[in-house]
């Protein structure tokens, strides 16, 4: 299994996840309306955590590519992922709502476990699992 997950330490991943995370941050400033309507009211402040959450997929995204910050960064990225769920739920229950289209309803449900891929993901470049090589 470890064998597999080798490609999730690899410095292409590392620059991989870093792009997506830092693209995924400005966009928040670019269509910040996108991202406050699919909020749940509950949170409240919808104004103020798309800026945060967005200054945080940035920050986590170019701290991955740093030594002296690439475990901070995955922890952040990793505590945003959980943070950001509440919003992704709240997503498909409102396109459920709608009565949207069923490709959309299952891309919004594969959504959902395909997060805890991105945290695995996340993990492997912050934190380095795997087998590691031997000098020499």
């Amino acid at each position: 299994m470890m064998q597999r997950l080798r490609w999730l330490h690899g410095k292409t991943s590392r620059w991989l996840l870093a792009l997506f995370f830092t693209l995924a941050g400005i966009l928040h400033f670019v269509f910040p309306a996108a991202y406050e309507g699919v909020m749940p009211a509950w949170l409240g402040w919808h104004a103020a955590l798309v800026v945060i959450s967005g200054i945080a997929e940035c920050a986590g995204g170019i701290g991955l590519l740093l030594p002296a910050t690439r475990r901070l960064a995955g922890i952040g990225l990793l505590a945003l992922c959980v943070a950001v769920l509440p919003a992704n739920v709240q997503m498909l229950l409102d396109a459920q709502q709608a009565h949207r289209a069923g490709w959309i309803i299952a891309l919004l449900v594969l959504r959902l476990p395909l997060q805890a891929l991105l945290m695995a993901w996340i993990a492997g470049v912050a934190f380095e699992f795997g087998p590691r090589r031997r000098p020499g």
